[in-house]
């Protein structure tokens, strides 16, 4: 006598409850954009969503409790040229988003508590380094103020925001990045590029680790680090049809696991909880979500349900697990924007009967504390992330914090002004004058360079000089020049005025015509 064994698991019955009409954001203009991008980013605080906007890029922020119909004329946070492709909260402030542009531009925000009052234009910082626009960028797990911005010119660069300045420019990819993650300790770096590979890069040195190729497909591939380590990618294959997969970062032209999905064009973004190993897959266009669960045992990627609704989805963010609501047990919270302007807000709740707080589904989860700094990140060092439990609800710890930004000074800035000075030793320098200036200190700079950079600048501007001079030259040689031919061209002018003048004037020598009288009779 035989029978099917049903694998256990706690999220075999994890079902997706949308809320109402208005409990949910309405009246948002989605971006219209093509770029493959989510457009929204959540946290425990604030809802972010790219939005259509005139004469520059733009994105909404609103506060949870602002719900219902949104007015047209809501303040934004609109300080870009061209239009905003892809968003980002700090992991580690909740006030704090990243913004990349068309324009070329990353720009980091400060948002106050309660949302915005008015149009945001001023960011904290600008990191200027991409030549085209910036389509991705990405928090550091761990490390405070680390942010990675990916552009189409085939950049990834590091950024300290802390001072404004790239840590490490990557230059190892031949094509466009779709995507970028760190792994949970942030010490390795995967990619995915155009040119249908997948990287794994030391993001401190930017050193290729491995590669290999990814999915056979053209079209736009996605990959994520689980928290064991292990890879999880999203793709196409010859015939267009969209899979996923799992790798060993030691083994990566061999996946332990290769699905077909379906067929559609919708690049399918890989959303993943490390508390529960739970990843969905959620499509752009499609009108499901679909969520497995990752097992040590075969076949280790579990299909478990899938979220149904009526309208396709044209861009979806979740809801950091510090941000859920334990006492409903609810493991996931999604934010699905939708073509009609809703951004429909989805539960994904385990079933139980107990109203205690369930230990077993909420282990402890990542905190908005950093571990480690941005220098000591850069200098080698690697901090596992801060936990913290979930049991009678969680306070954030970013209340008072602030973005301070104290950019790095420039030699040039200490060069002091130039103008006649009085050395010490002249017999009209006085001493004891309170008057006058103290000399300027040349503390920090290289008495070489600074002599070897006045030389230069000398020999510029007698270079300068020069050319003025020959501009001069050239300029006087142009007016006689002009002068000379207006008088040969009045001249002419006024010798064909007196010729014309004489023509009309003169009288015709011609001779009378004889009269009747005068002919012979044989010429009448």
């Amino acid at each position: 006598m035989s029978f099917r064994v049903v694998r256990s698991s706690k999220f075999r019955h994890v079902y997706g409850t949308p809320l109402k009409r208005e409990q949910c954001y309405d009246n948002i203009r989605v971006s219209k954009s093509s770029w493959d991008s989510t457009f929204c980013a959540v946290n425990p605080k604030f809802l972010a969503i790219i939005v259509e906007s005139a004469g520059g890029g733009a994105f909404i922020v609103l506060p949870h409790n602002k719900v219902g119909r949104i007015n047209p004329d809501h303040p934004l946070v609109g300080g870009h040229k061209g239009p905003v492709l892809d968003i980002a909260w700090c992991p580690h402030n909740d006030n704090v988003i990243a913004s990349g542009s068309e324009d070329c531009v990353v720009k980091v925000w400060q948002i106050p508590d309660g949302g915005l009052s008015r149009t945001l234009t001023e960011p904290v910082v600008d990191l200027l380094y991409h030549q085209r626009r910036v389509g991705l960028v990405l928090w550091h797990p761990t490390a405070l103020n680390v942010l990675l911005t990916a552009g189409s010119d085939n950049q990834v660069v590091i950024w300290n925001v802390g001072t404004g300045e790239a840590l490490r420019h990557i230059e190892c990819h031949p094509d466009v990045v779709y995507s970028a993650c760190f792994d949970w300790d942030g010490s390795k770096l995967v990619t995915t590029c155009k040119d249908k590979k997948i990287r794994i890069i030391n993001p401190r040195t930017g050193e290729i680790e491995s590669e290999a190729l990814c999915h056979e497909g053209s079209k736009a591939t996605q990959a994520i680090f689980l928290r064991h380590g292990l890879i999880f990618t999203t793709g196409f294959n010859r015939s267009s049809e969209r899979q996923y997969s799992l790798r060993a970062p030691d083994a990566l032209d061999e996946p332990i696991v290769m699905v077909e999905l379906d067929t559609s064009n919708g690049v399918m973004f890989p959303l993943y909880d490390p508390d529960t190993n739970l990843v969905f897959l959620c499509g752009k266009g499609d009108s499901v979500i679909r969520y497995f669960e990752i097992t040590p045992e075969p076949p280790f990627v579990h299909y478990i349900n899938t979220f149904q609704s009526a309208d396709p989805q044209r861009g979806i963010g979740i809801m950091p697990k510090r941000g859920c609501d334990v006492n409903t047990c609810e493991i996931a919270k999604f934010y699905r924007l939708n073509n009609n302007g809703l951004c429909q807000i989805v539960s994904m709740t385990v079933p139980r009967r107990s109203e205690l707080f369930q230990e077993d589904l909420y282990p402890d989860t990542l905190s908005d504390e950093a571990a480690t700094t941005a220098e000591e990140w850069f200098s080698g060092t690697d901090a596992e992330p801060i936990l913290v439990s979930l049991k009678g609800g969680y306070v954030s710890q970013s209340a008072n914090k602030t973005l301070t930004v104290s950019k790095k000074s420039n030699v040039l800035d200490k060069i002091p002004p130039r103008g006649p000075q009085k050395s010490p030793s002249s017999p009209n320098a006085n001493s004891s004058n309170n008057n006058q200036q103290s000399p300027v200190s040349f503390s920090g700079i290289n008495e070489a360079d600074l002599k070897e950079f006045m030389e230069d600048f000398k020999k510029q501007t007698d270079e300068m000089r020069k050319l003025k001079a020959i501009i001069v030259k050239h300029e006087n040689r142009i007016r006689s020049l002009e002068a000379a031919q207006k008088a040969r061209d009045e001249d002419v002018l006024d010798n064909i005025l007196s010729a014309e003048k004489e023509s009309t004037h003169r009288v015709p020598d011609t001779e009378p015509l004889p009269s009747a009288g005068n002919l012979a009779p044989d010429e009448v």
